[in-house]
């Protein structure tokens, strides 16, 4: 189903509410992260992808690839709202013998296309897909989802290369590009600017946008379907916790789940902000 973008933008806000409650009840797992990524996981499956929450198996379908995995509660909540399974299941989030694991499992839930966990690891299974797609003779596209932090891994830029040699114009990297990792800001960790010019260095085609602007992430995913002689990387710049004032920006809540207090207030805030959607 396709929303309008007055829609979407409630629909991330709902899905941020959904992102604290499953880490409230859990009472573990990552904050920041997936309230940052909800506009562009509302972007990508309500107006970019196409899937079919019905037949999550149809053969055609864009292959969608989470590689930092820890961010799958904005994940498993957008595939909820997009009726791949009972919303009313995200309560179960990190509980034994769930579906929804603390790092996405494929075999475990409709929707899922690769198991998540070893960061680094994702960008390098979407170009195996998109060079499957090839042999096959397949028109499906690769969309793949990585964070900042894991380019910090060798074997992101050996997948990157080869996306490259490849020429794979059916793949597409979103990078969310938060600034923040579990130990501190990107920057202070391990630098990664000017990454704009690394990627174009290494052969893609760049786009760059404010993540939290749908309508603008939709029209570089459109883009993206555009190029013909070389891959993408849409570089999402993102505000890590967005929507709850004391996490955004702080890398600390990087891989902390609020308390209930904290739940309380961050739920409250984010009705709040939902409310206040404007108005196409």
């Amino acid at each position: 189903m396709e929303l309008t973008f007055e829609e979407s933008r409630k629909l991330a806000y709902q899905i941020r509410q959904d992102i604290i409650q499953m880490l409230d009840f859990a009472k573990s797992g990552h904050s920041a992260g997936p309230l940052g990524m909800a506009d562009v996981f509302v972007a990508l499956y309500f107006h970019v992808l196409r899937h079919d929450p019905k037949n999550p198996k149809w053969e055609d379908r864009d292959r969608f690839v989470l590689s930092n995995g820890h961010i799958c509660p904005v994940l498993y909540a957008t595939l909820a709202r997009a009726d791949y399974f009972p919303v009313q299941e995200l309560k179960t989030l990190r509980t034994f013998g769930s579906r929804l694991q603390g790092h996405p499992h494929r075999a475990s839930l409709p929707g899922l296309e690769t198991t998540s966990g070893p960061l680094g690891s994702g960008i390098a299974q979407a170009v195996g897909m998109a060079l499957a797609a090839r042999l096959d003779n397949k028109k499906y596209d690769v969309w793949v989802v990585s964070s900042d932090g894991e380019l910090n891994e060798g074997n992101s830029w050996e997948a990157i290369m080869a996306a490259s040699k490849y020429h794979l114009n059916n793949l597409t990297l979103l990078v969310d590009r938060n600034n923040i990792q579990i130990d501190g800001f990107t920057e202070q960790v391990m630098p990664l600017e000017p990454l704009r010019d690394k990627f174009e260095a290494f052969g893609w085609h760049v786009l760059e946008v404010d993540g939290h602007n749908i309508e603008a992430v939709v029209d570089a995913c459109n883009e993206a379907r555009s190029i013909f002689e070389k891959p993408v990387a849409i570089i999402a710049h993102t505000i890590p916790g967005k929507g709850v004032d004391f996490m955004e920006f702080n890398y600390k809540w990087h891989g902390e789940a609020p308390g209930h207090e904290d739940a309380r207030h961050a739920m409250q805030e984010l009705r709040t902000l939902q409310g206040k959607v404007e108005p196409e």
